[in-house]
């Protein structure tokens, strides 16, 4: 029986970031008793970052070990890597997560709002990106390391630009930031300099209103106070549903990025 209704619409705006997962898990294991599936972990790795993006155990399951588990073999520690996590205010959640060896840092907030207009900086020059434009994703991933301490490879870059547009922001010949945004989702979103970010967010209100969207959201990490202030003043709300980060050490630079949306990863 084919899908309908909301249940449809989750998938046709969902189905590429699952392809991506299914097709790019660094770990992702499965509790199954008699071919019924109990419960599912799974995480995706860059340079230096392992993400937990999906952990799930039925409520019948709960408490008999299977999420340690689980836990255990789609979330391991490795030498010299962060792992990370966006948490949703679960308490079970948030206890195995807590004797996973990871700590809340900060919320995550989700701020939603209607598309407006706006002049942004003219010296702020947003430049479309490629799958071919290999300077340009070097300066991606170059921005990205700086401020994260890890990159997207080539592959999640090339996904990216195939699920929303991309763009390399510059201020003369010096690369300073860029975004993503598309139909059914935006970021991520960094810059080298917070100061740039609100250009760079007009800039990519100015290309949700020309796709014709009536809202978009953006994930915001507590410390970017920048963006928080500027798309508050710009008449986004701030969503009741809040996430935590939780990493086993501290890492990044976390007031000058916008995580990607929905907020499964960084």
């Amino acid at each position: 029986m084919p899908l309908v209704g909301s249940a449809s619409e989750w998938w046709a705006s969902g189905e590429s970031l699952q392809r991506f997962l299914a097709d790019r898990a660094a770990e992702w294991w499965v509790a199954e008793e008699d071919s019924r599936i109990l419960g599912y972990g799974r995480s995706i790795e860059r340079e230096g970052l392992l993400e937990l993006t999906e952990f799930f155990v039925l409520p019948a399951a709960q408490s008999k070990g299977l999420g340690r588990a689980l836990l255990a073999n789609a979330f391991p520690s490795r030498p010299g890597q962060v792992r990370s996590i966006i948490a949703t205010t679960d308490e079970r959640a948030l206890k195995r997560y807590y004797a996973a060896g990871t700590v809340p840092r900060f919320p995550i907030l989700t701020l939603k709002g209607a598309p407006g207009s706006a002049e942004a900086s003219p010296g702020l020059i947003p430049n479309p990106l490629a799958t071919d434009s290999v300077r340009e994703l070097r300066a991606v991933r170059e921005i990205e390391l700086v401020i994260l301490e890890s990159a997207r490879g080539e592959v999640e870059i090339d996904w990216l630009l195939g699920d929303r547009a991309g763009f390399l922001y510059t201020r003369g010949d010096n690369p300073v930031a860029f975004a993503f945004i598309g139909r059914y989702g935006t970021g991520p979103v960094a810059a080298l300099d917070p100061a740039d970010l609100p250009d760079v967010l007009l800039h990519i209100e100015g290309r949700a209103a020309g796709l014709g969207l009536q809202e978009i959201e953006f994930q915001l990490p507590g410390p970017n106070e920048v963006a928080a202030r500027h798309l508050l003043s710009r008449g986004f709300r701030i969503d009741p549903w809040v996430n935590l980060l939780m990493s086993d050490r501290p890492f990044g630079k976390f007031d000058r990025i916008l995580g990607f949306g929905p907020p499964l990863f960084l």
